[in-house]
C-alpha cells in the first residue's frame, strides 16, 4: 500500500498550535478493527450512542474533530461535503470531540450543541469523554479521519484530501476515494495520509 504525506509540520505552526503531543499515541493499524466499539458517547441530541451503533451497512466514517481550530474551520465545507457523501453510500457517520482540556470553554458540550446547529453538518456530534475514543484510535489533531469497511476494519486514516490549508488548489481527493473504492469492495490505493491541524487537547497533555 502507497502512504502519502502533505504539507511540511512546520507550517501548521503558523496557523494553530498543531505540534507534536507531549505523548505519543500509536495511531491504529489499517486492517485493524475498530476499538472502544461498545463504549457509549453522547450526541449532541443528548442520544447515548456507541461506535457498534452507528456503522452502516458499508462501514463507518469517524472524524476527529472540534469547534474552533482554524483547519477544522478551512476544512468545514468538506466536512459536511464528506458527510452527507459517506451517509449516502450507506456508511455511518460520527464526528468526535476529545478535546478534554477544552471542556469549560471552546469545546463544552453546549458550544458543541450549537456549532453543530450552526454548520449542519451530518452524522453524530458526540463527546469524547476523558479522550478515551481518541488515545484507543491514536488520533492526535483535528481534523482526522479513520474509515472502516463493511467488515468494520481499518481501510484508510488520514486527511480529507491534498490541501488542507486551501480547497481551491486540492488534487487529490484521498477519503472520497477511499469510499469509493471500499463501497466497491475494490482496495483503498492510498490507505494512508499525514492528517494536518491543531493537536487533540487532551487533560494529560
Amino acid at each position: 500500500m502507497k502512504t502519502r504525506y502533505l504539507l511540511p509540520a512546520t507550517i501548521i505552526l503558523l496557523f494553530c498550535f498543531a505540534f507534536k503531543p507531549f505523548t505519543d499515541y500509536t495511531s491504529l493499524e489499517i486492517g485493524k478493527p475498530a476499538p472502544k466499539t461498545e463504549v457509549k458517547l453522547t450526541d449532541v441530541s443528548g442520544k447515548s450512542i456507541s461506535l457498534k451503533e452507528v456503522k452502516g451497512k458499508n462501514g463507518m466514517l469517524v472524524i476527529f474533530s472540534c469547534n474552533t481550530c482554524p483547519f477544522v474551520i478551512k476544512n468545514e465545507g468538506r466536512i459536511k461535503e464528506i458527510t452527507e457523501y459517506a451517509l449516502k453510500n450507506e456508511m455511518g457517520v460520527v464526528v468526535i470531540n476529545s478535546n478534554e482540556g477544552q471542556r469549560d470553554g471552546d469545546d463544552s458540550f453546549e458550544a458543541m450543541k450549537k456549532y453543530k446547529e450552526e454548520k449542519k453538518f451530518s452524522g453524530y456530534y458526540v463527546l469524547d469523554k476523558n479522550s478515551e475514543l481518541a488515545n484507543a484510535f491514536g488520533a492526535t489533531h483535528t481534523p482526522e479521519t479513520f474509515l472502516f469497511g463493511q467488515k468494520g476494519t481499518l481501510v484508510y486514516k488520514g486527511a480529507i484530501d491534498d490541501s488542507p490549508r486551501d480547497e481551491p488548489t486540492v488534487k487529490e481527493h484521498f477519503l472520497k476515494d477511499a469510499i469509493d473504492a471500499t463501497v466497491k469492495g475494490s482496495v483503498v490505493k492510498t490507505n494512508t495520509t499525514k492528517s494536518i491541524g491543531c493537536s487533540i487537547k487532551r487533560k494529560d497533555a
